[in-house]
């Protein structure tokens, strides 16, 4: 939970640049590319990730125009990224206008009243756990899997 905004900006920096540069690796050839027949494709979980940030944002009481649940997943990984680069820069510009007492404030969500800063602890994990999802899948794709959280092993 965070209790801090700054300490929230600064992982959400890393966390959403991160999941850009995961997302900017996909080939649109590669979207449907998932590890069985109807598991969550590259594709699908990137555009899951769009949604989610502005979701979550928006339980979180920060003004992001996120995506519809009906929006269909767009064809071009470029325009995938772009929505997801826009919302990021949004969550960032709003959760400036948090304070640190707001953290503490309940809020509505998935699972009913949170506190605001604990909703924004689990954008990010879940951000964290479809985004190692899919750099699994980007290197079972044959694609390269960009640095996030460390080297790997196309940077050797």
């Amino acid at each position: 939970m965070y209790r801090k905004v700054d300490d929230f900006l600064v992982d959400w920096k890393q966390s959403a640049d991160g999941t850009l540069k995961v997302i900017r690796e996909i080939t649109d050839d590669k979207l449907d590319f998932a590890i069985v027949e109807g598991h969550n494709s590259l594709g699908w979980l990137a555009w899951h990730l769009v949604g989610a940030a502005g979701a979550f944002s928006q339980f979180a009481g920060l003004n992001v125009q996120g995506i519809e649940r009906t929006d269909p997943q767009p064809a071009s990984v470029e325009e995938i990224a772009a929505t997801y680069e826009r919302i990021a820069n949004e969550v960032t510009e709003e959760a400036k206008k948090l304070t640190d007492d707001s953290l503490t404030e309940e809020v509505s969500s998935f699972v009913g009243p949170t506190e605001r800063g604990r909703l924004l602890r689990g954008l990010i994990d879940h951000q964290n756990h479809h985004r190692s999802q899919m750099t699994v899948l980007l290197r079972q794709a044959g694609l390269k899997v960009p640095p996030v959280m460390g080297p790997t092993k196309e940077m050797q």
